[in-house]
């Protein structure tokens, strides 16, 4: 401190003026002393240092991370759901995202397990399907041909109505008569009514009166459903056909585990019966096209399936129990059941109104079932 500044300092100590400097006393004089030195400040009792505003590059890093997560979960939901829910055979995956376009390629690989009545479905893909109905996507309505978004709606739900009566019915499934999937399809539309009586009539139907083209069926007496869970995995599509119709296109696989009817023990073998059918269906303008309210006329239908049944048709499937240790055949027919990035192959047979194909991958090799 200057001579002028503790002058200053006596004479308004003396007259009492507001706001005089305080005088430090020799301790803290002594003790900002040895604080100087050891910081290295300059001297001068009164030191300012201005605060260094911190960098919070944390978030930054973290909302990238988060962007590019969400980024790809967006574009690759299914292949994400793998990563975190594991594709173990068994049931534990998390389920898969509803199917709401045909996939690029087939399901990834599984462990090789085989099913048993506790875990039927387990070593399979099907593991991570949906159960019955949900398994089957029905898109959003909207305003097309002669119907009204609503007409759309109830067309799609009708339609998914007939897949549940014709492939998940219980009783149907035991070889029972298919009254509520019948009642569906136009009574008027002749020749799949003769489609109907003769399919349903027949103990030896031919590959084109097959019943099982619509409607799955297992012999009570020979096979018997494990449990009462069907998985299945497809979507509904529709546009506008002829005549201004809705034309509802049904892409569907159906997974059935069935153990032999008379094998009641805990070790009895499992098998799965693996059905993809596609089933066209028109909801007609009933001023341009005779029809009845509530039902739709057939364009086509086309099946592939898988361990049910390579001998001539008997309407039902036939699973083939006791051939699981069985070497695979030509490897040049290998099939992958689980696979539905491609369209049924109805190479073997024509599509049409009233007529329908049907192929059993069993009669290859399947390279997983």
């Amino acid at each position: 401190m200057s001579d002028e500044e503790w002058e200053r300092f006596l004479r308004e100590s003396v007259e009492g003026t507001a706001g005089a400097p305080v005088e430090p006393s020799a301790r803290a004089r002594e003790v900002e002393r040895r604080l100087r030195e050891r910081s290295g400040q300059p001297e001068g009792w009164r030191t300012y240092s201005t605060a260094r505003p911190r960098r919070r590059t944390g978030w930054y890093v973290t909302g990238l991370v988060a962007a590019v997560v969400l980024l790809v979960l967006g574009l690759f939901p299914q292949q994400v759901v793998g990563w975190f829910g594991g594709d173990g055979g068994g049931q534990e995956g998390a389920p898969l995202a509803a199917e709401s376009q045909r996939p690029r390629e087939a399901p990834g690989a599984e462990p090789h397990l085989r099913p048993t009545l506790a875990e039927p479905f387990r070593g399979s893909p099907a593991a991570r399907w949906a159960d019955g109905a949900a398994g089957i996507t029905v898109p959003p309505a909207k305003a097309t041909g002669w119907m009204d978004a609503a007409g759309v709606e109830r067309a799609l739900r009708q339609s998914r109505d007939f897949l549940v009566a014709a492939g998940l019915d219980s009783r149907v499934l035991r070889g029972e008569r298919p009254t509520k999937a019948i009642a569906l399809l136009n009574p008027h539309q002749k020749d799949v009514q003769e489609y109907l009586r003769t399919s349903l009539s027949s103990t030896a139907p031919a590959a084109k009166t097959n019943p099982l083209l619509l409607f799955s069926r297992f012999r009570p007496e020979q096979a018997r459903l494990v449990g009462d869970v069907v998985k299945t995995r497809g979507r509904l599509t529709y546009r506008e056909g002829k005549r201004g119709a809705v034309e509802v296109t049904a892409d569907v696989t159906f997974v059935y585990p069935v153990t032999p009817a008379g094998d009641s023990g805990r070790n009895a073998e499992v098998v799965r019966t693996i059905v993809r059918r596609e089933v066209v269906m028109s909801w007609d303008d009933p001023a341009k096209v005779i029809t009845e309210p509530g039902t739709a006329s057939l364009v086509s239908y086309a099946l592939d399936m898988t361990n049910g049944g390579c001998s001539a048709p008997t309407g039902y499937f036939v699973p083939p129990f006791g051939t699981a240790d069985e070497q695979p055949a030509d490897e040049a027919h290998q099939v992958d059941p689980y696979d539905r990035s491609k369209p049924i192959d109805t190479s073997n047979g024509a599509t049409g109104t009233g007529t329908g194909t049907g192929k059993d991958k069993g009669c290859s090799t399947a390279t997983r079932s």
